[in-house]
């Protein structure tokens, strides 16, 4: 059904809901006609002031907590993109015709982001039902003290929710950063390829999650049997500390297996009888590229994991994608991995990555490796760390990415 023709603002208006649109500062933006009576204000009282100044806490109840726990829910949607409906809320208004006497109301508010353009939060609707008559009408069918023992109930049931949920945000929040830290720990710097390298890793923007994503270089050059550079990446399925702490047993696994394989699809054959014996690795995908610097050449395997790219001097880009096999641990029987080869100049880049980098929700997967092609071409000859940067700008949507990512960056 077309919507050509509907006057937007006009069907706000009419809202029969009391609705009040938000900048992500708090700015009362806009407020429809229903909030505007429920609240006792005019347009001008309200429209373009902070909403904590037109409707601040009761100053006479010590307990008074209806404008924090609004404030930190609107700023949670304003921060995360994530609606909130929240828990009902006393939360008193002053009479505008009475100053300093206030209106012991209840509420019943739920909180949404609107994108803008570009995907980020622009304003946040603040939706409001007031619940005051419903408490009071409940209560007075009970009877004398009974009508004040219920309401009481009711709230009571209502702040211990609101608490509990914010307790749970607190206790992801902190395992979150404990597993952010422990994942960063665990993953290495480039060490002796600094000055050829560049390695960064993004957490999602705005969860409580963080995922198994993990990167490795290993440089092998000064030992003659085998004088090759492995680098890999990988991604657990799962979230939080379980996940960091499946991501740093692969990794590690994986790291020992590089030092003594043949070649990288030998490596993931030992990563994937290894991952069979790990609780919450299965499933997991990998990809590691073997560089051989004096024969110019790349030697890859990869165990369900996104193509490796190599971008040529002359802003070619070759996917690495003839030794693609399933993820670590999903055959049923062990059989032999793939792997494959493909030769590079010097000049060229590598550049390993994990799917939070080119996936997006209602895209094909190919846009998000062309659009990372592109951008490859585009800054092929800045340094591994600009390199690195400019990636991550271009491909990263402005309001932040939904999943976890990790990037490697090798000048051949």
């Amino acid at each position: 059904m077309s919507t050509t023709g509907i006057d937007f603002e006009a069907v706000f208006h009419a809202l029969p809901g009391a609705v009040a649109l938000l900048s992500t500062d708090l700015v009362l933006a806009e407020a429809n006609e229903a909030y505007l009576s429920l609240s006792g204000r005019t347009r001008e009282q309200v429209v373009g002031r902070y909403l904590f100044d037109v409707f601040p806490d009761n100053p006479d109840d010590p307990a008074a907590s209806g404008m924090r726990n609004l404030h930190a829910s609107l700023r949670r949607v304003a921060s995360t993109g994530e609606s909130d409906a929240m828990a009902l809320q006393r939360y008193d208004v002053e009479d505008p015709d009475r100053p300093g006497v206030w209106d012991e109301r209840y509420w019943s508010p739920v909180n949404v982001p609107v994108p803008g353009p570009d995907g980020a939060v622009a304003l946040v609707l603040h939706r409001v039902e007031e619940v005051t008559e419903l408490i009071h009408a409940r209560g007075t069918r009970s009877g004398g003290d009974g009508a004040r023992v219920l309401e009481a109930e009711l709230y009571t049931r209502a702040r211990e929710l609101q608490d509990l949920n914010q307790r749970l945000r607190d206790a992801h929040a902190r395992e979150r950063e404990i597993a952010l830290h422990l994942q960063q720990a665990m993953l290495p710097a480039p060490g002796p390829l600094s000055h050829r390298a560049a390695v960064r890793y993004r957490p999602a923007t705005g969860s409580l999650n963080v995922c198994g994503d993990w990167y490795d270089l290993i440089d092998l050059t000064d030992l003659p049997h085998y004088n090759h550079t492995a680098v890999a990446v990988g991604d657990v399925v799962g979230h939080g500390l379980h996940a960091a702490g499946v991501m740093g047993q692969l990794r590690s696994a994986l790291s020992a297996a590089s030092r003594v394989a043949a070649g990288p699809a030998q490596a993931l054959e030992a990563l994937g009888l290894y991952a069979r014996h790990v609780d919450g690795a299965e499933s997991a995908t990998a990809v590691s590229v073997f560089v051989d610097w004096a024969g110019h050449t790349l030697t890859y395997s990869s165990a369900g994991h996104p193509p490796p790219l190599l971008c040529h001097p002359d802003g070619t880009v070759t996917f690495l994608d003839q030794a693609t096999d399933p993820p670590l641990g999903a055959r049923p029987e062990h059989v032999p991995r793939p792997q494959s080869q493909a030769a590079f100049t010097d000049g060229s880049t590598l550049v390993l990555y994990t799917d939070g980098l080119i996936e997006r929700r209602h895209e094909d997967i190919d846009t998000g490796l062309h659009r990372l092609a592109d951008s490859l071409t585009r800054h092929r000859t800045a340094d591994p760390d600009q390199l690195a940067d400019a990636l991550l700008t271009d491909l990263i949507p402005p309001a932040g990415i939904t999943d976890d990512t990790a990037l490697v960056i090798l000048r051949l």
